[in-house]
């Protein structure tokens, strides 16, 4: 491994470097996101509807799009201290795999117990819940990153969890529920018996697999039928994307310190929240017109909410009971492959990257889960962390744009966000091993049935 001078193989922070405050993408914006909705009467949602459903504090962190940073308390400043500033890492190994000239730097947020970034959101969520005087909250989750997550930062601050974990994920990965369990939460396959919503999908698809869109519509419910709960949630939300601004601040801070401008920066999207919190600093340049980046969304093929979605107003949750939110679509009621390995199982996108992907801001790519997992396997062997089906996206566009800068001679620097570990995937790392991982893509058949599904009404058209 031949190393640059100056520039180690980890990149850390000094503690007092740790950013302070969260940024606030939307304060930058010229053209806002579209507010939610109330479903009942098209009007924006107000504080009071949202409040009912969402803690306070996290309520005016949702609806604010014009202040710039967000201080962050000193008690989840002092929890970030446990495993924060996570590293930044120069992938020297892959790099001289590859034989490429481009210079490709990660973003390692899996050195926690949850194994993600998720818990930069659920420490702070679950803060301002206990600041309220609740008794607890609830979720869903996908992979079961984020519902790991939560009930690490609730077992901390002595709050009650429930989590509605996708049926799928819940059986293929039992060590990451009984984790959850370890914490204290709660955790119910989704769809379930235990809320009208989930019966009532259970009804009209029998055996189906869930969704996160379903288990959305399962917490939701249940938080709102319990006295002293509210519903949190780890992706898609302006909030959660404030708060996982944590992880581009201290990617920028760390590329600062050595002089280090990126030319590219990817993430994986599902709900958004990483991708985000990657990009925020970088976009905001950009949007104040002081550099220029290029930003590179990367989806799954079997669930391309950007790259074939409608951009639209729909509900965020299966069960028709959120708020409407004007994202990149694929209905509501649309239910991803059970096959697909991986937690970007979520219908919708953010609507802050929703608006700047319209904005041509933002490029999308979708890739195939094999294609996926070699560039996994690869990562592993050669920089000796096992990485998340998740993660795996942006690592396999980062070694496509790696590779061509081997056939052109630039020299390019590639930063990407390794959102976490895949030590609890080890059921889709066996497929793929076995040979038996099989790629799906929706048709054009699928994806409209979906579509059939998004709400009509004057000014929400779709093509």
């Amino acid at each position: 491994m031949k190393q640059e001078k100056n520039i180690p193989y980890k990149i850390y922070l000094e503690e007092s470097e740790m950013p302070k405050a969260w940024y606030n993408l939307r304060a930058d914006m010229k053209k806002k996101p579209a507010p939610l909705l109330n479903p009942e009467t098209l009007e924006p949602m107000t504080a009071e509807e949202l409040g009912a459903v969402f803690c306070e504090e996290l309520v005016k962190q949702e609806l604010d799009t014009e202040t710039a940073y967000f201080p962050i308390p000193q008690e989840i400043q002092d929890f970030y201290k446990m495993y924060r500033p996570s590293p930044l890492v120069r992938a020297y190994c892959l790099e001289e795999k590859l034989q490429t000239p481009a210079k490709i730097y990660y973003k390692f947020e899996g050195n926690n117990t949850s194994g993600s970034h998720k818990l930069n959101s659920a420490i702070a969520q679950a803060y301002y819940a206990k600041n309220q005087g609740l008794k607890g909250v609830t979720t869903e989750t996908g992979a079961g990153q984020w519902g790991t997550a939560l009930s690490m930062a609730c077992a901390y601050l002595g709050l009650d969890c429930k989590v509605y974990m996708v049926k799928v994920s819940y059986e293929q990965k039992p060590f990451r529920r009984e984790v959850m369990r370890t914490y204290g939460a709660e955790v119910t396959p989704s769809p379930s018996e235990t809320t009208a919503i989930g019966r009532k999908i259970l009804e009209e698809h029998p055996g189906t697999t869930g969704s996160l869109g379903c288990a959305i519509s399962e917490a939701v419910e249940a938080a709102t039928s319990k006295e002293g709960y509210r519903y949190v949630l780890g992706s898609v939300l302006n909030q959660v994307m404030l708060h996982q601004s944590i992880i581009g601040l201290e990617t920028k801070a760390a590329l600062d310190k050595y002089g280090i401008t990126p030319d590219v920066i990817i993430g994986c999207a599902g709900g958004g929240s990483n991708l985000g919190g990657l990009i925020a600093p970088f976009m905001g340049e950009q949007l104040r017109g002081e550099k220029n980046y290029q930003f590179i969304a990367v989806e799954p093929a079997s669930c391309p909410s950007l790259t074939r979605g409608k951009y639209a107003y729909d509900f965020c949750d299966t069960g028709k009971v959120t708020p409407l939110a004007k994202m990149y679509t694929l209905g509501s009621g649309f239910i991803p492959s059970a096959n697909h390995a991986g937690g970007l199982r979520y219908h919708g996108m953010s609507s802050t990257l929703s608006e700047l992907y319209d904005q041509g801001l933002l490029e999308a790519r979708s890739v195939e889960q094999t294609a996926v997992f070699e560039a996994a396997k690869m990562f592993a062997q050669v920089e000796g962390i096992l990485p998340a089906p998740e993660s795996s996206h942006a690592i396999r566009v980062a070694i496509d744009e790696a590779m061509k800068c081997k056939e052109t001679g630039e020299e390019k620097t590639i930063v990407f966000g390794l959102t976490g570990t895949g030590y609890f995937d080890m059921v889709a790392y066996e497929k793929f091993n076995n040979g038996e991982m099989t790629d799906y893509i929706p048709t054009d058949e699928d994806l409209a049935q979906g579509f059939a599904g998004i709400p009509k009404f004057e000014g929400n058209e779709i093509d």
